[in-house]
């Protein structure tokens, strides 16, 4: 398995627990240096830091709130100050806030298009400035979700920001396909968590979820890290403008209950 990334660096935004912790930690274990971002619980991120050292890489931590444009910026800048270069941006970090459409705050709508879109679209931007002046290609790989596509009831603002996700991974695709730099997205279904932990532990809410789900059971986060890790390597290079749903088939098959 190890060698696939060797030589590469990559970013992986929320490192510190669920998606972002396996995927930071897959891409160390085929030969990548990470930067472990977070914002807050540091003993997460430096957890996932130890876990990359166990994989035989190497890692800095980095405290930077992505809905910050400044933040974004320095993330990319110290990327590049400690490693040399950066290859690989995986936008993962994320929120949602569950309410009625009638009852959303222009606050909590701030909240979750600020972390989910707006993050991932400066810091992208951030990342595309550094590899264009340096003339290097590059890889942008969003976690977005089924919910880029697949309905929410009482989460419109989730579902606005990932279907922005979809559009702008689109756009770019075409838009930064001259420069070298391939985007795409990975769209998870449901997936153990812990974001998802209160769900788990209520068989109300689970059993009716795994009645939708071909597969029968929830993702593994590893699951995700897995193409993450392939179209970080050269293996996707020509592999740009798409979405990778990892849902045990939920999107074929969802209806509400």
């Amino acid at each position: 398995m190890r060698g696939r990334l060797e030589g590469k660096v990559a970013i992986v935004t929320g490192s510190g627990s669920g998606i972002g912790k396996a995927i930071a930690v897959r891409l160390a274990a085929e030969g990548a240096k990470i930067v472990v971002d977070y914002r807050g619980h540091k003993d997460e991120a430096e957890d996932t830091a130890q876990r990359i050292t166990a994989a035989g890489s190497e890692s800095i931590l980095v405290a930077a709130d992505v809905s910050k444009t400044a933040d974004t910026t320095r993330l990319v800048d110290e990327a590049w100050q400690h490693f040399g270069n950066c290859d690989v941006l995986v936008n993962n970090a994320g929120i949602e806030i569950g309410a009625d459409f009638w009852d959303v705050t222009e606050e909590d709508y701030d909240k979750v298009l600020d972390v989910n879109l707006k993050g991932a679209f400066f810091l992208a931007q951030a990342f595309v400035r550094k590899l264009r002046t340096a003339g290097k290609p590059g890889t942008i790989i969003n976690i977005s979700s089924v919910h880029e596509d697949m309905v929410f009831p009482h989460f419109a603002t989730y579902c606005a920001a990932k279907g922005g996700m979809r559009m702008l991974m689109r756009d770019l695709a075409v838009e930064l396909g001259p420069l070298g730099i391939t985007v795409n997205n990975i769209a998870p279904g449901a997936i153990s968590t812990p974001i998802n932990q209160k769900m788990m532990s209520d068989p109300a809410k689970l059993d009716p979820l795994l009645r939708n789900i071909p597969l029968g059971r929830l993702g593994k986060p590893e699951e995700v890290a897995g193409v993450a890790a392939f179209l970080a390597s050269d293996e996707a290079a020509y592999v740009t403008g798409s979405t990778y749903f990892i849902d045990g088939g939920l999107i074929r098959n969802y209806h509400e209950q």
